[in-house]
C-alpha cells in the first residue's frame, strides 16, 4: 500500500511540449542545378517625374500676409546603365525598370529633393537597340558600352516644376500658381551582349561539354548520359594565380542543319558568334574525330562565313573510354591544329587545357 502511494505521488513529465527541431540544425544541402544565363532582354524604362512646385505665402510674427515662398520641385531619376567587368550577364535587368519620382517643393523657399538615379549593371560589351515599331524588325544599335565604367542613359527623368515665388514679377506680386512636374521619358530596349564569353564549347550534344566545364569551374550545368541535356548556356569562370578570371561557356549541342534551325535552332549559333574562342569538344567514343571537327565547323560557316576563323581549340574528351587509341594517332589526324586529350572523369589533360586557354588570352590580347 505504501509503495503505490509513494508511485501515485510521483510527479510525471511529458517531452509532448518541447521542440521536434535538432539543437544543433543542419546546414541545408547546396543547390546543385546552375542558374540559367541571360544574354538578352527587352525592358521598359522609365523615368521618374519631377516633383511638383509649390504655392505657399510667408507667415511670420506680425507679418500675416507674407510674400511668396512656394519653393521648386526636384527632378526625377534617370535610368542609367552601366558597364561592370565583374558582372557575366543580365540576370539583374527587370522587364521594367523605373526611376523614382522627385519630392515635391515646400514652403519657406525650401526646393525638393531630386532623386537619386537608377543604376543598373551590365557587362562590358552590351548593346543596346532600341525597339522597333512593329516588335518583329530588329531595332538599330544606339549604343554599346564597351569598356568599364562606361554608361548610357537609357530614360531622363522629367524636371521639377517651379513654386509661386518663381513667378514674382513687378506686376504679380503675389503669384497663386505653380508648375507641375515634368514626366520621365518611356523607351523600350532590347538588350544584348555582344561578347558572352571568352571561350565557348562547341560539338555535339551528350560530347562532354558539361562535365568539362564543372570539372575546370565552379559552375554546376546538369550533367546526363542523354543527348541535348543542357538547354541553356552556362558560365563558369576560370581563375589563374595573377588573379585573372576567364569566363567559358558551356554552349547546347549542335546538330547537322543547326544554320537551318534543326535541333536547338540558330539562337545557339548566335552565342557561339559571340565567344571569342572556339573549343570544340570531339567525343572519342563516336568514331572519326576529323569528321565531327570538319562536321562542326561547316554548321558554323554555313551559319555565318568566317565564324570559324576565330582562335581554336579541339579537345578530345573522354579519354577514358578509348585507352586502347593511341593519342598521336588522332593528333596526327588535326594536321596544324593544337590537340589536347582529356578525360573529365579522370581529370587528366585539364591544367593543359588552362594553360592553353590562358596562351590564346595572353597572345590575342583580350581586354
Amino acid at each position: 500500500m505504501n509503495f503505490v502511494k509513494l508511485i501515485l505521488s510521483r510527479r510525471t513529465y511529458s517531452t509532448a511540449g518541447f521542440s521536434k527541431a535538432p539543437l544543433f540544425p543542419r546546414k541545408a544541402t547546396a543547390l546543385t542545378d546552375a542558374s540559367s544565363f541571360v544574354d538578352y532582354k527587352r525592358t521598359t524604362c522609365i523615368g521618374g517625374n519631377g516633383g511638383n512646385g509649390m504655392v505657399s505665402f510667408f507667415k511670420g510674427y506680425r507679418v500675416p500676409f507674407g510674400g511668396p515662398d512656394g519653393g521648386d520641385g526636384g527632378n526625377g531619376a534617370h535610368v542609367v546603365f552601366e558597364a561592370d567587368a565583374h558582372t557575366k550577364d543580365l540576370s539583374n535587368i527587370a522587364p521594367i525598370m523605373k526611376g523614382k519620382n522627385g519630392h515635391f517643393g515646400m514652403s519657406k523657399s525650401c526646393h525638393g529633393k531630386s532623386a537619386d538615379h537608377k543604376i543598373v549593371k551590365v557587362p562590358v560589351h552590351t548593346v543596346f537597340r532600341q525597339q522597333a515599331l512593329d516588335n518583329y524588325t530588329p531595332g538599330k544599335d544606339i549604343m554599346e558600352l564597351s569598356k568599364h565604367g562606361d554608361i548610357f542613359i537609357a530614360a531622363r527623368g522629367g524636371a521639377g516644376g517651379h513654386g509661386n515665388q518663381f513667378y514674382v514679377s513687378n506686376e504679380v506680386r503675389k503669384p497663386i500658381k505653380a508648375e507641375l512636374g515634368g514626366e520621365g521619358e518611356v523607351l523600350v530596349y532590347d538588350i544584348e551582349m555582344r561578347v558572352m564569353a571568352f571561350a565557348g564549347f562547341v560539338g555535339f550534344p551528350n560530347a562532354g561539354k558539361s562535365s568539362l566545364l564543372r570539372a575546370i569551374s565552379r559552375a554546376k550545368p546538369k550533367v546526363a548520359s542523354y543527348p541535348f541535356t543542357t538547354l541553356k548556356p552556362h558560365i563558369g569562370m576560370v581563375e589563374y594565380d595573377d588573379f585573372l578570371q576567364l569566363s567559358v561557356a558551356d554552349i547546347p549541342g549542335l546538330i547537322e542543319g543547326a544554320h537551318k534551325n534543326v535541333g536547338l535552332g540558330v539562337s545557339f549559333l548566335q552565342h557561339i558568334e559571340r565567344c571569342q574562342c572556339l573549343v570544340y569538344v570531339i567525343d572519342v567514343s563516336l568514331g572519326d574525330s576529323l569528321v565531327q571537327f570538319k562536321l562542326l565547323k561547316n554548321e558554323l560557316e554555313m551559319y555565318k562565313e568566317g565564324i570559324s576563323n576565330k582562335p581554336t581549340i579541339v579537345v578530345i574528351s573522354k579519354m577514358d573510354l578509348a585507352e586502347d587509341k593511341n593519342i598521336k594517332e588522332i593528333e596526327s589526324i588535326f594536321d596544324g591544329i593544337k590537340v589536347l586529350p582529356i578525360s573529365s572523369k579522370r581529370k587528366t589533360g585539364l591544367e593543359d587545357l588552362l594553360i592553353l586557354l590562358r596562351d590564346v588570352y595572353d597572345q590575342n590580347e583580350v581586354k
